[in-house]
């Protein structure tokens, strides 16, 4: 069964050994990033959530969900306010094409509709355009293109 669960001491070591593929990693940062990210958004009293994308107890993945914006995410697009953001999602190369991304965006967004940091009307979040296999996921649940960019990456929002 696949799950999500809250990266802490004992997994850390595990999700930070995830890689993608050669060809995928200008298009998600790697995990190191997203924990110190994370760590440096909870320690200023913001709100990430790390988890690991386990099928049953293997570790398969990483996604991070954000909620608002940092005092100091100086160019944040406006949808960042009081929103949700589906901060970084990535599959181990070696357990792509089994259908764990799809089950990990179902995952992060009813954890999302329990509304942890309170309510909100949407989900968004960004992806590089020549990231088309994103795209195409993210699509497939609703999410839509605004036309606008958070830095270089396409930012698609979903009503909650």
């Amino acid at each position: 069964m696949v799950r999500l669960e809250s990266i802490n001491g004992k997994n850390v070591w595990d999700a930070l050994r995830l890689s993608v593929k050669e060809d995928q990693r200008e298009f998600v940062a790697s995990n190191d990033v997203c924990i110190i990210e994370a760590y440096t958004t909870i320690t200023a009293n913001g709100y990430a959530f790390p988890f690991g994308i386990y099928d049953d107890e293997q570790l398969v993945g990483f996604l991070m969900i954000g909620f608002d914006k940092d005092d100091y995410w100086d160019d944040a697009p406006d949808i960042a306010n009081g929103n949700y953001n589906l901060w970084r999602l990535m599959i181990d190369q070696r357990y792509q094409h089994k259908g764990y991304g799809r089950k990990a965006v179902e995952l992060a967004l009813e954890f999302i509709r329990t509304f942890p940091c309170g309510k909100a009307d949407y989900c968004w979040l960004s992806y590089e355009p020549e990231n088309v296999v994103a795209k195409e996921l993210y699509a497939s649940f609703g999410f839509e293109e605004t036309g606008e960019m958070d830095g270089e990456e396409l930012i698609a929002t979903l009503k909650l």
